[in-house]
């Protein structure tokens, strides 16, 4: 069996879809599964938004507006105007086509669909070919603590723009929420599982913070890879090398590296950050250099293609 076999891609955001994007460009859509970070969704305006969910599900249908990532090109904001008309909140802006889809999905779960399954009905309808998987049909949510106090997630990233200070980070509901069956199954049955190159503590931790997940990763014997998030003491997109700093993480690779050391095997750094190849081999994890900015559709399926092959000639 071979490791593309059964691919497994852990996301959050727009990094993470971009990796997702250029594995569904040279795998089958049936090798390819992503669990999408939920812990950002909230409830706003009445609706149950899933953001990370519908950066995927838009990324891979091709309906993404490439300026920012998120949202889907050409869309228009005629309920945000009249919302903003009528005193209602503008903070979080809604284009026309991204409030259709969170309306089918509201409906949806009030009719008693999970998320799972609502997931499974609307990336069909767009076309999307893997497997878009939300990391549990329970109610998880990013809590951050920070100068201000407790801000939601969307709260500190949208409202707020990610300016607070931030000392905590906790997922409510963690504890009592369980990894959805196709979730499970997904882990269990994977030949490769990648960590995407996504926030690794308010993307990918939340995946990580429901039980049995982080087992199951942790007891995989099949290879384990991570993207790195982080080039030359940067993030690509967002507030990762804040956060690490605000948390006392060193701002490199080699801390994303501690950050997951005990969950993976190998980890593929940019050509930027070749200085620390030996000192995150002298952690016991291989590691390669290789371009991680994705800029465009090249990029994303240049990265893909380095990542399985890079796995299957080193056989990890």
């Amino acid at each position: 069996m071979s490791a593309r076999d059964r691919v497994v891609l852990l996301v959050g955001g727009v990094g993470g879809a971009k990796l997702a994007l250029g594995l569904a460009r040279v795998l089958p859509p049936e090798s390819l599964t992503v669990i999408v970070n939920t812990a950002d969704d909230f409830e706003h305006l009445g609706l149950h938004i899933s953001p990370d969910v519908d950066t995927l599900m838009y990324t891979l249908s091709g309906l993404a507006n490439p300026h920012f990532g998120w949202g889907v090109a050409g869309d228009t904001f005629r309920a945000m105007e009249m919302v903003e008309r009528y005193g209602g909140p503008t903070w979080f802006n809604l284009g026309d086509a991204d409030l259709g889809t969170s309306l089918v999905r509201t409906a949806l779960l009030r009719q008693g669909r999970t998320l799972t399954e609502i997931t499974r009905q609307l990336s069909r309808a767009l076309g999307v070919g893997p497997t878009l998987l939300p990391m549990s049909d329970d109610a998880v949510r990013t809590v951050l603590e920070t100068d201000r106090g407790s801000l939601g997630f969307q709260e500190y990233f949208v409202r707020e723009r990610w300016q607070p200070v931030v000392h905590r980070i906790r997922f409510e509901g963690c504890e009592a929420a369980q990894p959805s069956p196709a979730v499970a199954e997904a882990l269990d049955s994977a030949t490769l599982i990648v960590f995407g190159p996504s926030n690794p503590f308010l993307s990918i931790d939340p995946i990580l913070s429901i039980p049995g997940i982080r087992q199951r990763i942790a007891g995989a014997r099949v290879p384990r890879i991570a993207v790195t998030p982080i080039i030359a003491g940067q993030a690509v997109k967002g507030p990762t090398a804040k956060l690490m700093s605000e948390l006392g993480v060193d701002i490199s690779p080699l801390g994303v590296v501690q950050h997951y050391r005990e969950l993976v095997d190998g980890f593929i750094l940019d050509e930027a950050d070749r200085d620390l190849l030996a000192p995150i081999e002298a952690l016991g994890v291989k590691v390669t250099a290789r371009r991680t900015l994705m800029q465009t559709l090249d990029n994303k399926v240049d990265l893909a293609i380095a990542l399985l092959d890079w796995v299957e000639e080193d056989q990890l």
